[in-house]
């Protein structure tokens, strides 16, 4: 009901065009940096994998993406910490 009456009165839900603007932003950092979304998952997945050996991580909440300023373009993580893995010295001497 209000969604109808915003746009009668020509109000925009914000968050929606925000959430548009911020996907299109990420569309041209990743065509400008010329990252195709195979190489970034097989980026996301080798960092997950990587991490796994010292953390204990929710990867299902992991963010992995490029984001640029005016002269750079930084990759950017955010990944939930469920614990500091203390045996990582023990796990990598039994692997190896």
């Amino acid at each position: 009901m209000w969604e109808l009456l915003n746009r009668i009165w020509g109000k925009n839900n914000s968050s929606s065009r925000i959430h548009a603007k911020e996907r299109l932003r990420l569309v041209l950092v990743h065509d400008r940096a010329t990252v195709s979304p195979y190489l970034m998952n097989r980026v996301k997945e080798d960092l997950l994998k990587t991490i796994t050996n010292y953390m204990v991580i929710d990867d299902t909440k992991a963010e992995i993406l490029l984001n640029q300023d005016d002269h750079d373009v930084w990759l950017v993580a955010k990944i939930p910490v469920r614990k500091i893995r203390r045996d990582y010295m023990e796990r990598a001497q039994s692997i190896s």
